[in-house]
């Protein structure tokens, strides 16, 4: 009887073995057992979609309701990670501490942003791209959110630097292929 494979954690595996220091799978696990309710987005949804560009952090997205904070901040704070706000400054790994538009962490084996429909995304509905979400689960169990195609290109359009205009033309033509 054969395996099956779950295609888009296994290319974050693979990307992750060729980028050192980064290893989300931790952080995704601790997600997972404790019942957080997030979204990757970010280059790791990209590279979950086909991307072959690396990345070194780990972008998260979750509605900012204060009933799902408990869940999110046990998942960080059993990965000993660290907060802080938008400017660097540290924050209490507390659950309130997450009711802010963006949040920074840092934990071993990655760092990102917790983000939130609160902070400002152009003409984008964030909240809609949480509904939207996609859920893969590898074969050991592990179920991992991760934001759509469409709606990651969206996003990377909003955002318009130009790494992420770049990331976006790279899915486009990924859809397309």
């Amino acid at each position: 009887m054969s395996q099956m494979i779950d295609y888009p954690l296994e290319r974050l595996r693979a990307s992750a073995r060729r980028t050192p220091a980064f290893d989300p799978f931790p952080l995704l696990e601790a997600l997972h057992r404790h019942g957080a309710v997030a979204v990757v987005i970010g280059q790791v949804a990209g590279i979950m979609h086909g991307s072959i560009e690396p990345t070194g952090d780990l972008d998260l997205l979750w509605d900012g309701s204060p009933a799902h904070a408990p869940a999110l901040a046990a998942a960080l704070a059993s990965v000993g990670a660290r907060l802080a706000d938008e400017r660097g400054g540290p924050l209490a790994m507390r659950p309130e501490s997450l009711l802010r538009p963006k949040v920074q962490f840092t934990s071993p084996g990655a760092v990102g942003d917790c983000c939130t429909p609160a902070l400002p995304w152009g003409n984008l509905s964030v909240r809609e791209c949480l509904d939207r979400a996609i859920t893969t689960v590898d074969p050991g169990g592990l179920a991992v959110r991760y934001v759509s195609r469409e709606d990651l290109i969206l996003m990377r359009r909003a955002l318009g630097r130009p790494k992420d205009l770049r990331r976006a033309d790279e899915l486009d033509a990924a859809a397309g292929s």
